[in-house]
């Protein structure tokens, strides 16, 4: 008999506003309404950011 783990992923959601000088993050998942920060536009940043604090999140973004 095959099982398969019934748990689902959990999901994050950022929405990036961008500018020359800085980025406007806002980050929600489907548990939490989220929270906002302003920080440097580097994407590497970003990345190091979710996957420190998101770990096996499925991540979608817009802007």
């Amino acid at each position: 008999m095959d099982t398969q783990s019934t748990a689902s992923i959990p999901k994050l959601y950022v929405g990036i506003d961008i500018h020359k000088r800085s980025w406007k993050i806002h980050c929600s998942t489907d548990l939490f309404a989220g929270k906002s920060f302003t920080m440097p536009p580097v994407p590497e940043q970003l990345f190091q950011y979710v996957n420190r604090h998101f770990p096996d999140y499925k991540v979608t973004t817009a802007y």
